[in-house]
Order: C-alpha cells, then sequence, then structure tokens
C-alpha cells in the first residue's frame, strides 16, 4: 500500500448510494414551506421580469425600456421619476436542463414556473447563460442607472440555481465568471438541482447526489435554502492544450480552439516543438484525467449519443459503464499486450508548481499508473473521495496540506487498473497520491501509442500523439473563485 489509509469516519455521505441520496432528499425536516410565501420571496415584479425576457429574445437590452417606461408612467410621479415598485426579498433565475433528468425534466421545469414567474426559469435548449449575463442582467443594470431601485436591488439580490448535472453547472458558472471580467459586479451565487449521473459539484455544496423520488414537494425546499443558505468560494483551473498543427481533435463541449498561446519556457521538453501548434483552451471545476478512465467514459458517451435508448437515468448509466470498464481492459491490464493499456509513465512527464512556489518542479510517475486524476473537490465518481482524508503526520512528511475546493490547489493521485480503482472507491485503500499543485504541466509523447484518451469534468475525447514532437496540457488557476450556495 502505497500511503496510510484514510481515517475510517472519512466522508461517510460521499459513499451512498444514489438511491439512499434520493431517499435522504425526500426528507423536509418537518418544515413545511408556504406556496405563496415562497413565490412572493423569489418572484420579480412583473415589468422586469418581461423587460428581461424582451431583451433576450431580441438580444438587444433596450428591447425592455417600454416596460420600465410604462411603470414610471402609471406611478403617478412622472415620467422622469423612478418605479416605487420593491423588489423581491431573494429574486431567484433557474435554469434548467430539460433533458436530463429522464422523463422528470419537463415536469420539472412546469413546477418552477409555477412556482415563480415563468419568465425567470429558463430552459437551456432554448436560452443560453451567456445570453442571460449579457442581455438579461445588462436589462437590469440599464434600469438602475436610470435610477430605479428596484431594479437595482433586484440585480444585488439576485442568486441562480441551475437544475441538470456538473457539466450544466460549470456551464453556468463559466458564463457567470465573465462579469468578474467585465467589472460588473456582484457575481450571483449558484444553487444546484442535480440532475446528472455523478452530481459531485452538487454533492460538495450540500445539494444531494439525485433527484429525489418526491420531488414536487422537496423542489419548494430547495428553492426556499437557496435564498438563504451561506455562500462558499469554488477554485476553477484554466486546461490548454498545445499540439502540432495538422491532426484533428474532435472537441467536447468544454474545450474551444484558441489562438496560438506561448508556452513557459522555463521547462526543459522531452520533445522537439513543432513549428505550428493548434491551441486549445477550456475551463473545469472538478477533474481533469488522461488515461484509461477517461477510455471508458469516451465509449460510454459514444453508445450513449448512438443509442440513447440504453440510458435513461443514473442507475443504467452507471451499469452500462461499468461494463465498459470490464471491455475495455480496466481489470485484466496486466494481461493485455494492447501499449495503450500499459502505464502513463511510457509516454508522460508531469511538472508542477508547488503551493506559493513559482519553480517548477518533475514529478516521477509510478511505473503501475495507468490513469492519473487533477482533483479539485472532494467529490469524485458519484460522491467518492479517493484522496481521502489523510492523517496529520503523512501529510507533514509527504508535504501536503488539507485539501479543500478554494485552497489554489489540485490533488493529483493515480489508479493502477480496475481492481485498484474499485477497492479505492469503497475506501478499503487510498489512491497512489502523486502531488498537490498550484499549476501543471503535462508532456505527451507518442511512441508505441498513436492516441491517449482524456476528460474534463466528465467530457471526453481522443488526443491525437505524435512520436516525434510533443503534445503539451497547461493547468494553472482561474484567478476568479466562483460563488456557491452552500447548502449543507
Amino acid at each position: 500500500m502505497e500511503s496510510p489509509e484514510p481515517e475510517k469516519m472519512v466522508n461517510r455521505v460521499a459513499v451512498k448510494s444514489s438511491v439512499i441520496d434520493s431517499i435522504k432528499g425526500c426528507s423536509l425536516s418537518g418544515i413545511r414551506i408556504p406556496k405563496e410565501e415562497l413565490r412572493q420571496k423569489i418572484t420579480m415584479p412583473e415589468y422586469l421580469r418581461f423587460a428581461i425576457r424582451d431583451s433576450i429574445a431580441s438580444k438587444d437590452i433596450d428591447s425592455g425600456k417600454r416596460h420600465y417606461d410604462a411603470t414610471t408612467t402609471t406611478s403617478g410621479g412622472g415620467d422622469d421619476k423612478p418605479s416605487p415598485l420593491v423588489a423581491a426579498e431573494c429574486p431567484l433565475v433557474v435554469f434548467i436542463n430539460s433533458k436530463s433528468g429522464g422523463r422528470h425534466g419537463p415536469e420539472l421545469k412546469a413546477r418552477l414556473q409555477d412556482l415563480m414567474g415563468e419568465e425567470q426559469v429558463f430552459d437551456l435548449q432554448t436560452v443560453k447563460p451567456h445570453e442571460f449575463v449579457q442581455y438579461g442582467l445588462g436589462c437590469l443594470e440599464k434600469f438602475a442607472g436610470l435610477g430605479d431601485n428596484c431594479a437595482k436591488e433586484t440585480r444585488e439580490r439576485l442568486r441562480i440555481v441551475v437544475a441538470g448535472g456538473d457539466g450544466t453547472v460549470g456551464w453556468v458558472l463559466g458564463c457567470l465568471g465573465e462579469l468578474h471580467k467585465q467589472g460588473r459586479d456582484p457575481i450571483p451565487p449558484t444553487g444546484i438541482i442535480p440532475l446528472g449521473t455523478g452530481n459531485d459539484l452538487s454533492r460538495s455544496f450540500g445539494w444531494g447526489g439525485s433527484f429525489p423520488f418526491n420531488w414536487k414537494a422537496a423542489i419548494k425546499r430547495t428553492l426556499d435554502r437557496a435564498t438563504h443558505s451561506q455562500t462558499s468560494r469554488l477554485d476553477s483551473w484554466n486546461l490548454l492544450i498545445s499540439m502540432p498543427a495538422g491532426e484533428d481533435l474532435d472537441t467536447p463541449h468544454s474545450l474551444k480552439q484558441t489562438e496560438e498561446v506561448v508556452l513557459d519556457q522555463d521547462l526543459e521538453t522531452d520533445g522537439k516543438l513543432p513549428e505550428k501548434v493548434s491551441c486549445y483552451q477550456g475551463v473545469f471545476y472538478n477533474y481533469f484525467s488522461i488515461g484509461m478512465d477517461a477510455q471508458v467514459a469516451y465509449g460510454f458517451h459514444h453508445l450513449r449519443n448512438e443509442k440513447p435508448y440504453l440510458a435513461q437515468g443514473p442507475i443504467s448509466n452507471k451499469m452500462i459503464y461499468s461494463g465498459y470498464s470490464c471491455k475495455q481492459g480496466w481489470f485484466f491490464t496486466p494481461c493485455m499486450a494492447d501499449p495503450g493499456l500499459r502505464g502513463l509513465k511510457n509516454i508522460l512527464r508531469l511538472h508542477v508548481k508547488r503551493l506559493n512556489s513559482s519553480e517548477w518542479e518533475l514529478i516521477p510517475i509510478p511505473s503501475s499508473v495507468r490513469s492519473i486524476v487533477a482533483l479539485n473537490l472532494h467529490n469524485y465518481a458519484s460522491g467518492r473521495n479517493p484522496w481521502g482524508k489523510l492523517k496529520p503526520e503523512y501529510m507533514e512528511k509527504k508535504g501536503f496540506v488539507e485539501a479543500n475546493a478554494d485552497d489554489g490547489l489540485l490533488e493529483v493521485f493515480g489508479f493502477k487498473h480496475g481492481w485498484h480503482a474499485s477497492f479505492v472507491m469503497v475506501e478499503l485503500i487510498s489512491a497512489k497520491h502523486i502531488a498537490q499543485a498550484a499549476a501543471i504541466r503535462f508532456e505527451l509523447r507518442g511512441g508505441a501509442w498513436k492516441k491517449a484518451f482524456m476528460q474534463m469534468d466528465g467530457e471526453p475525447w481522443k488526443q491525437p500523439l505524435k512520436n516525434e514532437f510533443s503534445t503539451f496540457v497547461d493547468i494553472e488557476r482561474v484567478t476568479f473563485r466562483s460563488v456557491m450556495i452552500n447548502a449543507q
């Protein structure tokens, strides 16, 4: 065993099944939430709802001004006097991925619209989060600039709820982060209604691991908690891929091609640098991984896209995922001749920057490791904590600090094969601890490998490799930390 076992009481909630999480979600703690009181607390005045709706639909923040003008003329204060309307105590906006949550997606959307103005519930199939940020919030800010105190207080008090999986939550958080870049504070904090398979972001901030069985009753409590719970911070990480030009890369939603970026030249490289490169950039909130786990995820996603009728919910998804783990060599790697199933040490060099250090350090990769994960949260793979709660003396020996979602560090660990990963997930043993890092560079060269599999927050892709030229994956923390509603 490479490191001490996690303490016995570590993160028990994280290892509960989705069924138990659902049962737990049924509890309302004996508190009845009156529907009308909740609606009054979270619903914006009608003129603001209509103005936001029209601004987004026309992609023009001035399109909603007629609703503002109507309130000033009917308020009795003259055309130039701001509306005396009162802002809601804690206005909410909900983004819902109606394709998530199986058959419940459309029903949940209707239920949410019944609990607040339907203009405050945005289906991500029709309204994208960046459109709301640019035009919806832009409309509120314009009214506030005209002296509308109701719009000003609505903008300041606004909170966001995302009904979807981790990928959907990350999408919304990324768009809200643009507000910081533009100097448009405050950033609305974000809560979660878990509709995905893993829901690790949701688990990390106390929103549960699955959609509750009695969701029609529980949804009122969820919205109420979103109005008064405290906030926490969440690190996000920028990932940059620099690869030889001329290769096709089928990128996931989270990765976008970008202009060529000059890499840090302080490091000596193993392979030659190509004259022309292609660069791809993205942001992740939970994890990035290379190796066999990403290969399994890649096969699962392709099967789900080709035969969506096989994946009707979290339980069926996990069964299919487990089948792919066996099929693609996770459990029989020592017997396989395929070089793609051998240790990552053959193709990979790892450099990291430690906490409060500007120097790169070469980290040896154990020859047995076939998957490397850089983890930001305590939750991974549906609530497991493979890093574990380490003993103080072990952390001191290794130079580690206690892991948190806002500590500016990624926990880097490895899995050796399927059996090792399985024992780690049920916390019988620990993962192979490799490093804690404030910045990471992976350098990959192909050799016998023609490709490697990677994934970022559950979105996998196939990365082509060259023998003569290196491919680089650089990871560094985004300066701004996302604001989360912490329901714990």
